[in-house]
């Protein structure tokens, strides 16, 4: 119940950053001595709408039959818009200085930035914020019998134990599951050398582990045991025999903790960093077709691969159902990042072509050194046309993968 109930309450949350991104472009219009004809939410027939004031100058605001997005209808964006009245004439878009354009085209995903350090704000002050450049701590993630060897595992078979299975070192000497291994033998480490760390180590093992806050020292006597481990290339498996307690190790993020005042910081920073990963992220959705396709196909689906609303909907769903809000909200947050440098993005029809456009029409009077008036978007139709195609086949792409074979973070 509460899955299905978090999977509508990301829904609309996301409907929620839509309609805000379109409160940006409204304000700023307004602000500016444009025309706002109408507000919605929502795409295709009209459910409800009301215009407020009564009035030649006043805005339509309405709701409309599929919840998939929103828009903000300013009168004169283009040429190619017809002005219908006195006052749409007067206050068209493309009759206003360049700076007034670009405020007004920007305010959109700005909305989308503000709503995103806003919402890891909250995060920071209430429940901290992962290190995001901080390797994780190691964790057991579970105790099982320690076998003489184990099957080679491969994409679509785990490894299986091979002769006896004894019990666990791990389990005997105490170790629980949850308990965070902070040393090895007295040297100090975290998700990425653990291994390398009971590996190297021989007779009995000193750990440090927390549990409950608490620091805590066991000494475990290690069973040895062949198993599969990467090769130095990452390409394959290699067997190798060493000390083995029994464990299944998983990580556990590193967090920050605020109060109100230093949060401010912690959020600038958080924000920064989220962003350039996104920007990052946003730059490989080309490469991440093949994988998308092998998705679709069956094979196991990566965590890093793109998601549509409603694969991101689903994974508010499973946080939700496990009381992990901190991560909602964070999860959301990101997503507001990503629509709003999607929109910065300098090709029409997104914000940033249009930014682009004023940019270029500026560019060429100053080199021309007279007003040539607004760009003739007949001849960017082609181009438009060419970014609706790819842009609604990736989505489509990305959807067909989130309804055949969707990410899931918990088993």
């Amino acid at each position: 119940m509460m899955y299905a109930l978090g999977i509508a309450a990301f829904a609309l949350c996301i409907l929620a950053s839509i309609a805000w991104h379109e409160c940006g472009h409204m304000w700023a219009a307004q602000a500016t001595g444009m025309k706002v004809r109408r507000y919605f939410i929502g795409f295709g027939p009209t459910l409800w709408s009301v215009r407020r004031p009564k009035t030649e100058d006043g805005i339509e605001y309405g709701v409309k039959a599929l919840p998939l997005g929103g828009f903000c209808d300013i009168a004169g964006m283009t040429l190619l818009d017809e002005l219908k009245t006195p006052v749409e004439q007067e206050r068209a878009m493309y009759k206003q200085a360049a700076w007034k354009r670009l405020f007004v085209m920007f305010a959109g995903p700005g909305m989308n930035f503000i709503l995103g350090a806003l919402l890891i704000y909250g995060v920071a002050v209430t429940a901290g914020l992962p290190a995001m450049n901080t390797t994780p701590r190691a964790a057991i993630a579970a105790t099982g019998c320690v076998a003489d060897a184990t099957t080679k595992p491969t994409k679509e078979q785990p490894s299986k134990p091979l002769g006896e299975c004894r019990p666990s070192p791990a389990a005997q000497a105490g170790l629980q599951r949850g308990d965070v291994i902070t040393s090895v033998n007295g040297k100090a480490v975290d998700a990425d050398s653990v291994f390398d760390a009971l590996q190297a180590a021989s007779g009995p093992i000193a750990l440090g582990i927390e549990r409950d806050g608490q620091e805590r020292a066991v000494t475990v006597d290690p069973l040895t045991s062949k198993k599969w481990r990467p090769t130095a290339d990452g390409k394959d498996l290699t067997e190798v025999s060493g000390p083995t307690i029994g464990i299944s190790v998983g990580t556990i993020g590193v967090i920050d903790h605020y109060n109100p005042i230093t949060a401010f910081g912690g959020t600038a920073a958080f924000t920064v960093d989220l962003g350039k990963r996104t920007v990052v992220a946003i730059g490989q959705l080309p490469q991440k077709i093949p994988a998308l396709v092998d998705a679709i196909k069956g094979e196991q689906r990566g965590l890093d691969t793109p998601q549509s609303l409603l694969g991101a909907s689903m994974i508010g769903g499973e946080v939700a159902e496990r009381d992990m809000w901190s991560v909602f909200f964070l999860l959301l947050a990101g997503l507001n990042l990503m629509l709003g440098l999607i929109n910065l993005l300098p090709v029409p029809p997104f914000d940033g072509g249009h930014m682009a456009v004023i940019i270029f029409e500026k560019l060429r009077d100053l080199v021309t050194g007279r007003k040539g008036g607004p760009v003739d978007y007949m001849k960017l139709a082609p181009l438009t046309y060419v970014v609706l195609a790819l842009a609604g086949g990736y989505m489509l792409l990305v959807l067909t993968a989130d309804i055949v074979n969707p990410i899931k973070l918990f088993n």
